[in-house]
């Protein structure tokens, strides 16, 4: 991951946990809460790809573990957004630009609801057993609704964001093969007309200089 892209992320993830938190947190919908931050790290990640995503994910989970008030075991929604962040950069399309708007819904409908069912799992193993409670069927499709409501207002303007202060990998390479192949043909033509074969005057300033040869 290139460091260009850590403070653009950091602010982001910033943003999207104080929007989650101190916002829809606070609304007392019904079911689940809207994951402002599972949508800041889609649309990071299909501009990053798989690695990148990965990264910004754990971090951007890590952070929503600590950050008050949380109330599960740490590195539990860690472990959920980086395995989404990751999946969904398996999914980047060509320089980091969805070809469609419903591809990118589509991502984020799966990735609502796998991160959903994967965060009630993760707390089964740890003795977590409130999504029982509440109705799992109920949290997956409450999940899937809000993030699908709240996507058309994040993940566009995070990939925009994410596009706007990502270097272009492909364009620098062209460009650097095309100043490469610049400066070589200079060379090339430098080097021929340097090295060009000697003509009548050469033998004449060799033995100018007492170099030519004895009878």
């Amino acid at each position: 991951m290139r460091l260009t892209r850590i403070p653009v992320s950091a602010v982001l993830i910033l943003l999207g946990l104080v929007l989650q938190v101190s916002v829809f947190g606070r609304l007392q919908l019904p079911g689940a809460t809207p994951d402002v931050l599972l949508l800041v790290v889609i649309g990071l990640a299909m501009v990053y790809g798989p690695t990148g995503g990965c990264l910004v994910g754990f971090a951007a989970g890590l952070l929503a573990d600590l950050a008050p008030p949380s109330d599960h075991a740490i590195g539990r929604y860690a472990l959920v957004l980086c395995l989404m962040g990751y999946a969904a950069g398996l999914l980047r399309g060509e320089h980091g630009r969805q070809r469609s708007v419903g591809g990118a819904l589509l991502v984020v409908g799966a990735a609502a609801a796998v991160s959903t069912l994967l965060y009630a799992m993760v707390g089964a193993l740890v003795g977590d057993t409130a999504a029982r409670h509440v109705g799992l069927a109920g949290l997956v499709v409450s999940a899937l609704l809000y993030d699908l409501l709240l996507a058309p207002f994040v993940v566009p303007v995070v990939m925009l964001v994410a596009r706007r202060f990502e270097h272009d990998p492909v364009a620098a390479a062209n460009g650097d093969s095309a100043g490469s192949g610049g400066n070589l043909g200079t060379l090339a033509r430098y080097r021929t007309t340097r090295e060009a074969s000697p003509g009548p005057g050469y033998g004449k300033k060799r033995r100018g200089l007492g170099l030519a040869k004895r009878p």
